[in-house]
C-alpha cells in the first residue's frame, strides 16, 4: 500500500510540477500534503478492518475477468486523469489563466475531506468496492444495501465527483473545474457497464435496485 501511494503520487507530481515548470505551487503542496496523509489514514483503517478489500484494491486495474468495455473506459479515464492534471499546471501556474481566491481553494480542500470520507464510508460498507467492474465469486460477493447503499446505488462515484472537483479548486484551476463534467460522463456511462454486469450475475440486484431508484443522486438520477 505504501509502494503504491508512493509511485502513484510521485508520478502525479511529476506530471503536474513538469507541466507548471516549477515547484513554486502552493496549492499542489498542500494538496500532496492533504492527500499523503489521508491516504495513510484510510489505508491503516481499511489494512485493520478489511484488508482482503485493501488487497482487492491494490490489483491492477486491468484484469482478466473484467469486461473490455471496462477496460477501455478505465484506461481512459486514467490518460484523461494525468491529461487533466498536466493542463491545470499550465493554467494555474504556467500561463495563469485562472485566478482563484484563497478561500475557494479552502473549500477545495475541504471538499477533498468530504470526498474520502464518502469514499472509506462506502469501502466500509461494501467488502466488495473492488477498482474494476467484476463479479467476485471467489469471496461470495453479495448485494449491499446498508450505509450509503440505501440512498444510491453507486455511492463511490459521488465520492469520485466531490474529489475532482476539490482537486481543480485547490490547485487553482476553474478552466479544470469546467472539465469535471467531462470525468462525470466517463463515470456515468461506466454506472451503465457495472449494472449490466450487476444485473447479469448478481443474484438479488434487480431487486435492490427496484428498491434504491436512484444511481448517484437523490431524486435526479
Amino acid at each position: 500500500m505504501i509502494m503504491q501511494s508512493l509511485a502513484w503520487f510521485g508520478v502525479m507530481a511529476i506530471v503536474m510540477f513538469g507541466a507548471a515548470g516549477t515547484l513554486d505551487w502552493p496549492g499542489a503542496w498542500a494538496f500532496f500534503a492533504l492527500m499523503l496523509a489521508m491516504s495513510a489514514i484510510a489505508g491503516g483503517a481499511l489494512a485493520r478492518h478489511d484488508p482482503a478489500l485493501l488487497a482487492e484494491r491494490l490489483r491492477s486495474p486491468v484484469q482478466e475477468d473484467q469486461p473490455l468495455a471496462d477496460r477501455l473506459l478505465l484506461s481512459l479515464l486514467l490518460l484523461g486523469m494525468f491529461a487533466w492534471m498536466a493542463f491545470m499546471g499550465l493554467d494555474a501556474v504556467r500561463f495563469h489563466w485562472s485566478h482563484v481566491a484563497a478561500w475557494v481553494q479552502l473549500l477545495g480542500g475541504l471538499a477533498i475531506l468530504l470526498s474520502i470520507w464518502a469514499i472509506y464510508r462506502t469501502m466500509r460498507a461494501n467488502s466488495f468496492a473492488a477498482p474494476v467492474v467484476k463479479i467476485q465469486r471467489e469471496r461470495g460477493q453479495t448485494v449491499i444495501d446498508t450505509g450509503p447503499y440505501a440512498l444510491v446505488r453507486h455511492p463511490m462515484y459521488v465520492g469520485a465527483l466531490l474529489y475532482f472537483a476539490g482537486q481543480a479548486l485547490l490547485l487553482g484551476s476553474l478552466w479544470g473545474l469546467a472539465m469535471v463534467p467531462f470525468f462525470a460522463i466517463l463515470l456515468v456511462i461506466r454506472i451503465g457497464i457495472e449494472e449490466r454486469t450487476l444485473r447479469a450475475a448478481l443474484p438479488g440486484y434487480d431487486s435492490y435496485a427496484a428498491r434504491v431508484r436512484y444511481r448517484l443522486i437523490p431524486f435526479v438520477w
